[in-house]
């Protein structure tokens, strides 16, 4: 939409389409989970309806009958099957739909997908389909699905068993999108924990199978600078690490409140970055700004690669890219050294080389 919708305005998209769009334009202002669980809850139980049983409900005010539709989600409902924006849906377009940045917008026109995202199999919130198919609205042509591994208990991450299994979902999911006609690609991945020694949380024979791998430091991020430095090190020249992901662990804000850089010696682990090809990662949440301008300038300039990536735990916080691109391009980071603004087959063969 070109201009803020107004109440009344024309929709076009249906009760289900109006509902996801107030869903993603919250997690795209990372409102809480609870406010946005409610229209997600809504949509599910609609997609699988006959259309007429919806208008019928709404006709006769019987919408919260239906499991998961409250009084807020039915407005959203009740104002779609009369072809039109429903107050709920105005109002959120107002204070979330508009551009998240002043920069970065020319570089994000030019990324092709993000390498790092969670779903619900580990601590995200969403299914893997519906990242996959906002991944897909959002205009990417791929999408890394990189849930979390077993070591961090706290977000569920997989044990070796649940992410083979994983692997038969992002087939299956493909196979839906091609049977479509699409060119969008679900690619598998992980965010492994790099152990403290360096070692990566995963069997060498799983991470094989995986299309792109995220290494980040998630336990113990106080620990003294020189067994960090070690440990990172180690981590990046593992040739199964493509992604140095989210390097200082700091958070500067939000729900978590904040948290101070790891310590570690920045250019013996940057020199690996650049040595081995692995990519640094940008991390486009605005509560970290992974790594800090100092680092990110210092990656520029040893020559690393970067992936800017959204780090997205809902969909519509897929959303956030643009922050990331604004940090690049304010740090004049050439777009070709971006790899998730390469092609498919040309991340893959960089990724699996």
């Amino acid at each position: 939409m070109s201009e803020v919708p107004r109440v009344g305005d024309p929709w076009e998209g249906g009760p289900v389409a109006a509902l996801r769009r107030v869903a993603f334009l919250l997690e795209r202002a990372r409102e809480d989970t609870y406010k946005v669980k409610a229209f997600r809850k809504a949509a599910a139980t609609l997609l699988p309806l006959p259309p007429e049983q919806v208008a019928e409900a709404a006709r006769t005010g019987t919408l919260t009958d239906l499991p998961g539709v409250g009084r807020s989600s039915a407005e959203v409902v009740a104002a779609a099957v009369d072809g039109v924006v429903s107050e709920r849906l105005a109002r959120v377009e107002a204070e979330h739909g508009g551009p998240l940045t002043q920069g970065g917008h020319d570089l994000r026109a030019l990324l092709r997908g993000d390498l790092h995202s969670h779903s619900d199999w580990s601590d995200g919130g969403s299914p893997i389909e519906e990242m996959a198919f906002t991944a897909l609205e959002l205009g990417h042509d791929y999408q890394v699905l990189t849930d979390h591994s077993p070591r961090l208990k706290v977000a569920r991450g997989l044990s070796a068993e649940r992410l083979a299994r994983q692997l038969d979902v992002v087939t299956a999911v493909n196979a839906h999108l091609a049977a479509g006609g699409g060119t969008f690609t679900l690619l598998s991945g992980i965010e492994v924990d790099i152990l403290d020694d360096g070692s990566l949380d995963q069997t060498e024979e799983l991470l094989a199978r995986l299309d792109v791998r995220v290494a980040s430091v998630h336990s113990k991020l106080a620990m003294d600078a020189e067994p960090m430095t070690r440990r990172m090190v180690a981590a990046v020249r593992n040739p199964l690490t493509n992604v140095l992901g989210h390097c200082t662990g700091r958070l500067t804000g939000g729900s978590r409140g904040t948290r101070g850089e790891s310590r570690f010696d920045a250019r013996a682990v940057l020199e690996a970055c650049a040595e081995t090809g692995t990519a640094v990662e940008i991390n486009a949440r605005p509560e970290r700004r992974d790594p800090p301008t100092r680092l990110l300038e210092l990656a520029r300039d040893l020559g690393c690669l970067f992936s800017i990536d959204s780090d997205a735990h809902a969909p519509g916080q897929l959303d956030l890219l643009v922050h990331g691109c604004e940090r690049a391009e304010a740090a004049g980071i050439d777009p070709d050294r971006i790899v998730n603004t390469w092609p498919r087959e040309r991340l893959l063969a960089w990724a699996n080389g």
